[in-house]
């Protein structure tokens, strides 16, 4: 193993006076190009072009001597010291940081960050960088290549943001630029880039500064729990959005950063707006003009993005991104057909009678899932007289995938 292992983070700035003390001692130096032609390097060590970072451990760990590991900005964030750290290869080392990539890209920007998302995006799951895009306000993607600004605003398609592109950021040929997403797909950017993703109106950091990063979780009574009383959503609520089936049926979804779900048959867009605020993206899809109008007012009251399309399913879901998950609160069993058509995680439904409920069980066991059936029953008290006041009854269906 080497005697020394330094992992120097580099901003484009000059490297400060133990930067150089380590790379002066150095016998083994691993960094991008640009890296191993700073005139700092020693002429005598040996050079490694770091492509792959587990060969480049592999190398280090076999070395005799001082190892010098150069990367942009700061590599604990996001960066090599996780991978070198790991137990498999069993590096100790020392680190020298240097101003992150998103922390210099905000900087160009203008922006405040601490209220922002960080993603980072490869090609392999590319999609979930852009469902945190379509989620939240304020988001910084990492980008590789294959995963850039082009790509992510081909998969966001008709959801609109504005991109703030930083390509090089610390060299010669640094460039900031603000476009539309729309037209982020018709350039070819310089790697490494990062990307800083706005847009929507969700609800913004309290003016006396955030008390922990990323999006508020929220401070106010209402925004506790799940499952608000009805009233949270105005009058009219459909058989399929009462209280405790819709606890019940965020249970089954397990709406998380990262995922998209669908919802469709949204009526007051009571499901899609909690599933929202735990931070996935969600599509709110309804036949009914008015419908589809609450549902876009409930998101504006209770600060989250999503996107709202109106039209009839399964003809409309056609055009709709791959889902993670999916609610169905209308169309009975030809709809779920057609949502497992596309292979969600899970998919989520109700029925009000148990010949719909064996008919949607039967779609999803066909269609791959394992079937779960709940006969939910509940009745709502006032406990001034102790009496009936409202009685919910339903068979609330949950099919997990069972094969990819």
């Amino acid at each position: 193993m080497a005697d020394r292992v330094t992992v120097i983070g580099w901003d484009g700035s000059p490297l400060t006076a133990a930067a150089r003390s380590a790379l002066g001692a150095a016998t083994l130096v691993a960094g991008a190009a640009h890296h191993l032609a700073l005139p700092e390097v020693p002429p005598t060590a040996e050079r490694i072009r770091l492509g792959s970072v587990d060969l480049a451990a592999r190398r280090i760990a076999q070395h005799r001597g001082s190892a010098v590991v150069l990367a942009d900005g700061d590599p604990g964030f996001f960066g090599v010291v996780r991978t070198l750290r790991a137990p498999e290869h069993g590096l100790e080392v020392e680190v020298v940081p240097a101003v992150s990539a998103v922390a210099t890209a905000f900087a160009r920007a203008g922006m405040p960050w601490d209220d922002a998302q960080v993603v980072v995006a490869h090609s392999r799951d590319l999609r979930r960088a852009v469902n945190v895009c379509r989620a939240h306000p304020k988001v910084a993607v990492l980008t590789s290549p294959g995963a850039g600004p082009a790509e992510l605003a081909l998969l966001l398609g008709n959801v609109h943001r504005t991109f703030v592109i930083c390509e090089e950021l610390g060299t010669e040929r640094e460039q900031v630029t603000v476009v539309t997403s729309d037209r982020a797909a018709d350039h070819t950017w310089r790697d490494p880039n990062v990307v800083i993703v706005i847009g929507g109106s969700g609800t913004p950091t309290t003016r006396g500064g955030a008390w922990i990063a990323g999006r508020d979780p929220g401070t106010a009574p209402a925004d506790r729990g799940w499952a608000p009383p009805a009233g949270t959503y105005g009058p009219g609520l459909g058989e399929g959005e009462s209280t405790e089936l819709r606890a019940a049926q965020l249970a089954r979804i397990g709406p998380r950063v990262g995922d998209l779900v669908w919802d469709i048959g949204s009526g007051s867009g009571a499901v899609a707006v909690e599933a929202a605020r735990f931070g996935a993206a969600v599509i709110a899809v309804d036949h009914d003009p008015e419908a589809c109008r609450r549902t876009h007012a409930a998101a504006r009251r209770h600060g989250v993005l999503l996107q709202v399309v109106q039209g009839t399913a399964p003809q409309v879901l056609e055009d709709l991104p791959e889902p993670d998950v999916v609610r169905v609160g209308g169309g009975g069993a030809p709809v779920v057909a057609a949502c497992a058509d596309r292979r969600p995680e899970r998919i989520v439904a109700h029925a009000a009678t148990r010949d719909d409920a064996e008919a949607i069980g039967r779609v999803l066991a066909e269609g791959g899932y394992t079937v779960e059936c709940t006969l939910l029953q509940a009745v709502e008290l006032d406990t001034t007289a102790w009496t009936e006041r409202e009685r919910a009854v339903a068979f609330l269906l949950s099919g997990r995938r069972t094969h990819p």
